[in-house]
């Protein structure tokens, strides 16, 4: 079996002084659709900024794509939960997309024709061609969220990491969102994702990774429906049954 794309073993990290997460070990195979799942505060945005190498760990190993972080970030794509991303710069929906490539496209040169060619098919995979031209201060919330994931799809990354990417959009979007996950895994790529709808990780995931300040579960989505997983996840307080439904959005 070839490395796995990401790896970590015994990791700690945290803020000010505080661990947000500790003894972590996890292993995500090239390919892999995974989901990570937890209450707020669980540490879930902690392990994805860590794999990103947005965060050192205090200790323990970390490697994507064989190697440290830093040196794979340019093989990963980061979307970031909406309320820490910066929606006032004056740009359009086209320039948004177009920075995926930061790095990639040469010094001393805008993006070329077929760099933007690219960058309308990536909004098209989101259906979101017609916001082009708009101004990004100007758009909803499902919006900024469609332009996010096509910006993170035009990079072309090995890896992709979101943070909560359906928040703020309708059930039908979200559905049209996964299908899009599901496509990039089929191509080998590898896609983690934070989420909190169970529903959602019980219909398009096979695999989930249960955190609380740490992994406290991981494997098949069913594990979602052992109790004593869900008191472990969620401290006790066991999610609302419509959340674990058999049909997402039922």
């Amino acid at each position: 079996m070839s490395d796995p794309a990401i790896l970590l073993h015994h990791v700690a990290a945290g803020y000010d002084g505080t661990l947000a997460i500790e003894g972590v070990d996890l292993e995500v195979q090239k390919g892999e659709l995974v989901a990570l799942v937890g209450a707020n505060g669980s540490g879930k945005s902690t392990l994805l900024k860590v794999i990103v190498g947005l965060l050192d760990p205090r200790h323990g190993e970390v490697r994507v794509l064989g190697g440290e972080p830093i040196a794979a970030r340019s093989h990963m794509s980061y979307l970031p939960q909406q309320e820490h991303v910066r929606w006032d710069f004056p740009l359009t929906v086209e320039n948004v997309v177009l920075m995926g490539r930061v790095g990639r496209i040469g010094l001393g040169r805008g993006p070329g024709r077929s760099d933007r060619d690219e960058a309308v098919a990536a909004l098209a995979r989101v259906e979101a061609v017609y916001l082009r031209r708009r101004a990004v201060t100007d758009l909803s919330g499902g919006e900024r969220q469609r332009v996010l994931l096509a910006r993170a799809l035009f990079a072309e990354p090995e890896i992709l990491l979101l943070d909560e990417p359906a928040t703020g959009v309708d059930p039908t979007t979200e559905e049209q969102l996964m299908s899009v996950l599901a496509e990039e895994t089929a191509k080998g790529r590898t896609v983690l994702v934070a989420t909190h709808d169970l529903a959602s990780v019980m219909a398009h995931f096979e695999r989930v990774v249960c955190m609380n300040h740490g992994i406290v579960a991981q494997g098949d989505v069913s594990i979602l429906r052992d109790d004593a997983v869900l008191r472990a996840t969620y401290g006790g307080h066991r999610p609302e049954p419509d959340l674990i439904a058999d049909e997402h959005h039922a």
